[in-house]
């Protein structure tokens, strides 16, 4: 069975998870050619490990705290925050505590 993805004006619910975080799973809330959006859930001291990705890029906390390495450094990315990578950008995240982060890759298409 096919995992669903959201269709044009469907609304996906991107709130934090709370109690729920603990027993939460990663998912893929749209994926068309041109954009990629889904939540990641890192546990505590769980590692992304390092990667790269060819699109833009947002990485948005929505809950907990995550250690996020890039070309600008080690910085602490928090509920609330976000940050944006070049296509390219070799990057990182460590859970801090239990959290949910909303990711966006956006494939730029020839002109």
């Amino acid at each position: 069975m096919a995992l669903h993805h959201a269709v044009p004006s469907e609304i996906v619910d991107v709130r934090p998870l709370g109690r729920k975080l603990h027993d939460g799973v990663s998912a893929t809330l749209i994926k068309t050619r041109q954009i990629q959006v889904f939540r990641f859930i890192l546990k505590r001291d769980k590692v992304f490990a390092e990667h790269k990705v060819p699109g833009e890029t947002t990485i948005q906390c929505i809950e907990g705290a995550v250690e996020f390495k890039s070309p600008g450094g080690t910085q602490t990315l928090h509920a609330g925050e976000l940050v944006y990578l070049a296509a390219g950008d070799l990057h990182e995240m460590k859970g801090l505590v239990d959290s949910s982060v909303l990711v966006t890759i956006v494939a730029c298409g020839p002109e």
